[in-house]
């Protein structure tokens, strides 16, 4: 399971911000964006999601700098067919604004289609360090 992905239901009270089938957290440097349910529309997010951070969301405002962006589609039984890439854009144009300012800032992207115990998106956002992606980590 990548980092930053809820472990079994994420309790109302666990600091997360909820508004119908949409909720987020920001804990540890990360952003965590769940959308409860499976649709094999990818157009059917961005409305959703938008919706949840123009009306519920009071966290951390877009930033600058560059993001990696991990996206997980849950699926329970046969996996939805719903093309990844089409998905991906999607999600990021509906957090484009609150996450970050443009989507162009994400300097990497994994989505990735896997089975679990219950249908759902997950996004985790997280802030890069520039002198990791110019590969000039020290020892």
């Amino acid at each position: 399971m990548p980092l930053g992905w809820p472990k079994g239901p994420a309790r109302l009270n666990d600091d997360w911000t909820h508004h119908g089938k949409v909720r987020a957290r920001e804990a540890g440097g990360e952003l965590t964006i769940v959308v409860d349910g499976l649709t094999t529309q990818a157009k059917y997010y961005k409305p959703l999601i938008y919706e949840f951070f123009r009306k519920s969301w009071r966290g951390a405002r877009p930033a600058w700098g560059e993001f990696s962006v991990e996206i997980g589609m849950e699926f329970v039984g046969e996996p939805p067919w719903l093309d990844l890439d089409n998905l991906a854009k999607a999600l990021l144009d509906a957090i484009k604004g609150y996450a970050f300012h443009d989507d162009a800032q994400v300097a990497r992207l994994l989505v990735e289609r896997r089975p679990g115990e219950r249908e759902r998106i997950v996004i985790v956002v997280r802030k890069l360090e520039s002198r990791f992606l110019r590969g000039t980590l020290e020892g």
